[in-house]
């Protein structure tokens, strides 16, 4: 089966024991973006199956209409970005492997050297000393041990950092829907008496949300504008939590101090005078919580092995499976 993978940007795909599992088919994998629609259907013309590499290709519908070729699209996890429904009336099979087999451990480590470096000031310590200047004309850095994190949302990913940060000495506050606040209250997690005390009592926020229609822009400039002008923000979730222009409107009026950013609105991003990239109260990473060898190569089994289903007759985490039904894939 002719099979396209779809945005490997550093071609790290085939290096992951998990490629393996393609043998035998016919395998493409594109490390670039392509320029338009059009241009990314003319692409994939030839394709059975299509991988996509979680959010980098957003699945329109008029990106589904024009799909001629292909009758997989496979990925892991949510999919805010597919339009499945499009795809079902282009004749699309949709399968997500959605198994929740524990959090991102990858992206949980990454959101905790973020809170260290951001309270440690490590971005300009580096650049000092490889500048010749030694330690930097910088805020001194604070303990962890002691400071008090916000942890914004009760998901996985979120209480794996707690638990990170509860090892360090931090104290812990969450703050979340009304459901997730209920939910960590029987687990005897501390919670915020407002969403007000939470932004404004800790010393950082971590944010940890799916991004849905009901989560879009939740957090208000006068969420940031609640926290204190030394605390720092960090978002390894995804940018569209955050209200449109509401980060960069409350960082240059002072608060929070800084943000730590592995997530952008429209990504990559790849011009250096963009107002979140070049500010200087931003450390930006460039969406790489979830990119290591093990959590790659565990995401991308999952979605081979829906592929290699698929090529013997059997539908596997089908998200639209009356395509099936009605002999259209």
């Amino acid at each position: 089966m002719k099979v396209h993978i779809l945005d490997d940007w550093y071609d790290h795909i085939r290096t992951l024991p998990a490629f393996r599992l393609l043998d035998g088919h016919d395998v493409k994998v594109w490390t670039d973006r392509a320029p338009d629609e059009d241009a990314l259907a003319e692409r994939l013309s030839d394709a059975e199956a299509v991988v996509l590499f979680r959010d980098r290709t957003a699945i329109t519908p008029t990106l589904a209409a024009k799909l001629s070729g292909p009758r997989l699209i496979a990925m892991r996890g949510q999919h805010s970005h597919v339009d499945v429904e499009a795809l079902s009336k282009a004749g699309i099979l949709f399968a997500s492997n959605m198994a929740k087999d524990g959090p991102s451990v990858s992206t949980a480590e990454l959101t905790f050297a973020l809170i260290l470096s951001g309270l440690r000031y490590l971005p300009e310590q580096i650049a000092s000393a490889r500048a010749g200047a030694w330690q930097a004309d910088a805020p001194l850095g604070r303990t962890v041990k002691g400071k008090r994190l916000g942890v914004y949302g009760y998901g996985a990913i979120g209480k794996a950092v707690a638990d990170y940060a509860r090892a360090f000495g931090m104290e812990v506050v969450f703050w979340a829907s009304d459901a997730g606040r209920a939910t960590a209250a029987l687990d005897g997690a501390p919670v915020a008496a407002t969403r007000e005390a939470f932004f404004a009592d800790v010393d950082a926020v971590t944010i940890h949300k799916r991004l849905l229609p009901a989560t879009k822009g939740e957090i208000a400039q006068a969420d940031l504008m609640a926290m204190k002008p030394d605390a720092v923000l960090v978002n390894t979730s995804r940018a569209g939590l955050i209200a449109p222009g509401a980060l960069l409107a409350a960082l240059d009026a002072g608060r929070p101090g800084r943000a730590m950013l592995d997530v952008f609105d429209a990504e990559p991003v790849t011009d250096p005078d963009d107002p979140l990239l070049s500010h200087p109260r931003v450390v930006p990473t460039p969406h790489v919580g979830f990119v290591t060898a093990e959590e790659l190569d565990r995401q991308f089994s999952d979605i081979f092995a829906i592929v290699n289903a698929f090529a013997k007759g059997e539908a596997t985490h089908a998200i639209n499976p009356d395509v099936l039904a009605s002999g259209r894939s």
